[in-house]
């Protein structure tokens, strides 16, 4: 039985401006796969049309072995976007309970899944704390804590760690791999270099195409760089 849960072969234009070229992926269960590239090289535009929010130009995306966009599939993928999408106005309970509500989660289980999810973004003494009194790395993290909330089998998170100081962005690491372990696929955007060594495979990004993809170890060893970093610099160069 086949553990690729996306498959997609892509090219997207916005009017004449080109924003990936021929992109060909396929990601695995239990797997965090890494998007590592500049800002402006195709990272979001990707990970958009991974969760079926946009169409490509040519090609196709498959998830779960159904084209996308499809909106049942939704439920099953757990989408963090690079800008917060969050009602302000309410708290952060409020926020947790309406998107629980949207996501299918079941009533007797909402209270358990979001005390679960706060706590692992260190956030369960702010519940009752309307968002709008929040920094950007609450947001973040709340953002990132219902993303979580309905179990998904697959994550898509952009850029989910920006903003957040060093040790909770390790407790955050260290949750990814426990769901990675589960059996869930995580993708995830990022420009950090030590977040692109914990991953368990990297897709590399520039100007719109996927210049290099295999292990850390492999993209060093094939470069001969001794960081990911240089390894980059040395496919891009």
């Amino acid at each position: 039985m086949t553990t690729n849960l996306i498959e997609a072969h892509v090219s997207k234009r916005f009017g004449k401006k080109t924003v990936l070229k021929d992109v060909a992926i396929s990601l695995n269960k239990g797997e965090i796969f890494g998007l590592l590239g500049p800002s402006g090289s195709g990272k979001t535009t990707l990970v958009k049309l991974l969760c079926g929010i946009d169409e490509p130009s040519e090609g196709e995306v498959t998830v779960l072995n159904q084209k996308m966009p499809d909106l049942a599939l939704i439920k099953r993928i757990g989408y963090m976007a690079q800008a917060d999408a969050l009602y302000h106005e309410l708290t952060a309970k409020e926020n947790l309970a309406f998107f629980a509500s949207i996501n299918g989660v079941k009533r007797t289980k909402r209270k358990e899944r979001i005390q679960h999810v706060m706590k692992l973004v260190d956030l369960e003494d702010d519940l009752n704390k309307r968002v709008e009194a929040f920094s950007g790395g609450m947001k973040r993290r709340l953002s990132l804590a219902i993303a979580l909330l309905h179990e998904p089998e697959i994550l898509v998170l952009d850029e989910p760690t920006v903003g957040i100081d060093p040790a909770l962005r390790n407790k955050i690491w260290e949750t990814f791999e426990t769901l990675r372990e589960s059996g869930v696929l995580i993708v995830v955007t990022t420009h950090v270099m030590d977040e692109a060594e914990r991953c368990s495979r990297l897709g590399m990004v520039r100007d719109g195409q996927l210049i290099a993809s295999g292990t850390p170890d492999e993209l060093k060893q094939e470069t001969g760089a001794s960081t990911i970093e240089h390894a980059f610099l040395s496919y891009g160069g």
